[in-house]
């Protein structure tokens, strides 16, 4: 339950920045902006398949998991080699800074988590 919440939140927050950003100031760090959207829209598709369940749901969010981590590290390795490619922040700069760390600990412990599986709900005998 605690990670559908937080992904909820990286959901508003990535999507309301980028829509915000893209809308108003696109011009000035169109990459970074669009980078942002694609965030969200990633932890939008995680948080969908975390409520849906099912083993179907769980594959699906486990490697969208994955693909985000890599995003997160490649984007975050990018923004410290190559600053100046980066006008302004997206959601995985400096491999989620403005974020608390969230972006980068989130996957890791979304994976961990959907790794193992849900356990099964003991039938009650009676």
């Amino acid at each position: 339950m605690l990670l559908v919440w937080l992904y909820g939140v990286m959901v508003v927050g990535a999507v309301s920045r980028s829509a915000v950003q893209i809308s108003t100031e696109f011009d000035k760090a169109p990459l970074a902006y669009s980078l942002s959207a694609v965030a969200g829209l990633v932890y939008a598709f995680i948080t969908y398949s975390l409520v849906r369940g099912g083993e179907t749901a769980r594959r699906a969010a486990f490697v969208c998991c994955a693909l985000e981590l890599a995003g997160v590290l490649i984007v975050g390795t990018w923004t410290l080699v190559e600053p100046s490619a980066f006008p302004d922040a997206t959601v995985w700069s400096d491999f989620g800074v403005g974020y608390l760390f969230i972006p980068v600990l989130l996957p890791l412990s979304a994976m961990y988590r959907l790794r193992k599986g849900v356990p099964q709900r003991q039938q009650s005998e009676g």
